[in-house]
């Protein structure tokens, strides 16, 4: 006689793995062409037990896509036939930018928004960040459409509270640069 006790036990239950190939094809949603893996917020991928427990970073803590990433990585793992699971909304230490993926960087610039610029993030040099907080900040941006180095901040702020919006001097484009955060 198959009890559902015995049934629990004779399901396998996928390795971490393979959670983490299935969490590679969930798209951050507000920049489609990275995934939250490449964006550096799944911090780890674990069992308790039968329970899958995914922890998730929010790029920062009142990011408004947030719920909507728990959303699409539970929806993704449930259609996988994960039925126990929990995220985790890990706040320390905070993300940075400095998390996102080498490719993923690249992915950014061909989906015209500049990446964030090594070294430049929150975790660097105390100094640097303050001139960054204030204003003036000596940083230099490339466009991402043309590659010149002949840009302007138009506003500390742009399409997402994570981006920036910027202007090429040259070809006279408009673009979201990534904050380093």
């Amino acid at each position: 006689m198959v009890t559902q006790q015995n049934l629990s036990a004779s399901i396998v239950q996928p390795s971490v793995d393979i959670v983490w190939g299935w969490l590679a094809d969930v798209p951050d949603p507000e920049i489609p062409v990275v995934s939250v893996i490449e964006l550096g917020i799944v911090r780890e991928v674990r069992y308790e037990g039968e329970t899958l427990v995914v922890a998730v970073t929010p790029t920062y803590s009142g990011c408004p896509a947030t719920a909507v990433i728990d959303l699409a990585i539970e929806e993704k793992l449930r259609e996988k036939g994960i039925d126990q699971l929990r995220l985790e909304r890990r706040l320390s230490p905070p993300w940075t930018s400095d998390w996102i993926a080498r490719d993923a960087r690249e992915k950014l610039r061909a989906f015209g928004i500049a990446p964030p610029i090594d070294g430049t993030a929150a975790s660097g040099v105390m100094a640097a960040r303050a001139r960054r907080m204030s204003g003036k900040s000596n940083l230099v941006v490339e466009c991402p459409r043309c590659a010149s180095t002949n840009t302007e901040r138009v506003s500390q702020f742009g399409s997402t509270p994570c981006k920036a919006s910027w202007r090429c001097k040259d070809c006279l484009e408009p673009f979201d640069y990534f904050k380093c955060i």
